[in-house]
């Protein structure tokens, strides 16, 4: 018997530069999509046959390079790479123009979200925000797909996340806001997330009734939660500030005393790669409740939903 795949929702945006660019509906259609593909993947071996997809890429990586070029050649399309500086060797908005008669869409890593919403502006294409200093939706939409994986139900979870208050911070903040996700920021003082960003994730929480908490008690934080998350406490670009950076979070460390106030069922998540001894210990990583390899998985899944509701 053939099965028929789910109908690929468009979305309406033209573009993924941040979270906000999909509306909750779509958000919750991508979820589903992405599942499908993670169950079926053969249902959707030519859907992108004949795009071909620029992956521009200013930051290295390892998760969301090989899992975007291969997203888009298991869908049947075309990845094609450039690793320079945006804009470097000629003006951005030349770039965007001239990728516009080329290829089908851009995946964008950058070090600046002026740059991805720049390409946005001059591209008809769309751009799809790979990472940048503020936002990072491509990781939270594999987190999402993991908690789901896990829980079985988003509503109601407590997610924790221990450390800086960065780009994953913020799109996992937003996100969760808007899923119904009950969401604590732990940082130390003068490195909690933007105030702008905590102030809408707290409008948006309103409408689905999620708690939107941002102390620097990150043991009070961690205490029951469902899943605790960290990250690197010096991002690519803050490198000369890590040892200012080690000495300020000495105290955030995600080890199995923490995870022990946490719920009995707690997963604990890191977007990776993981500084084994600082942010987390090597234990946590390795421990039944880690759910980090989950999450670099479910990337494949995720982004290959995005990239057929942008361009199916």
């Amino acid at each position: 018997m053939t099965f028929a795949p789910p109908t690929i929702s468009r979305i309406a945006r033209a573009h993924l530069t941040q979270d906000l660019d999909l509306t909750v509906d779509e958000l919750t259609s991508l979820l589903d999509l992405a599942a499908d593909l993670k169950r079926t993947p053969a249902r959707y071996a030519d859907a992108l046959s004949r795009k071909s997809i620029a992956l521009l890429f200013e930051k290295p990586s390892l998760r969301t390079r090989m899992t975007f070029e291969l997203a888009i050649q298991q869908l049947g399309g075309i990845a094609i790479l450039n690793d320079a500086q945006i804009g470097a060797r000629e003006p951005l908005k030349d770039v965007a123009r001239n990728l516009d008669r080329w290829v089908s869409g851009i995946v964008a890593r950058t070090y600046l979200q002026r740059t991805v919403d720049d390409l946005a502006k001059w591209a008809k294409i769309p751009v799809i925000n790979a990472l940048s200093d503020v936002w990072h939706p491509c990781q939270i939409l594999a987190d999402m797909q993991t908690l789901r994986q896990h829980f079985g139900e988003l509503r109601g979870l407590k997610l924790v996340f221990v450390g800086d208050g960065n780009n994953v911070a913020h799109s996992l903040m937003i996100t969760s806001a808007r899923l119904g996700v009950n969401f604590t920021l732990a940082s130390p003082p003068k490195y909690e997330a933007s105030p702008e960003i905590i102030a809408t994730a707290r409008e948006l929480a309103l409408e689905t009734g999620a708690e939107i908490v941002i102390t620097n008690d990150q043991n009070e934080a961690v205490c029951g939660a469902h899943a605790v998350y960290t990250d690197v406490w010096a991002s690519m670009g803050a490198e000369n500030e890590a040892a200012e950076r080690r000495e300020a979070f000495a105290d955030y460390q995600v080890d199995d005393d923490l995870m022990a106030l946490a719920d009995k069922r707690a997963v604990f998540m890191h977007c990776l790669p993981a500084k084994r001894g600082e942010e987390v210990t090597d234990s946590v990583v390795e421990s039944a409740n880690s759910v980090v390899f989950d999450q670099a998985e479910n990337r494949l899944h995720a982004q290959k939903a995005l990239l057929l509701m942008l361009l199916a």
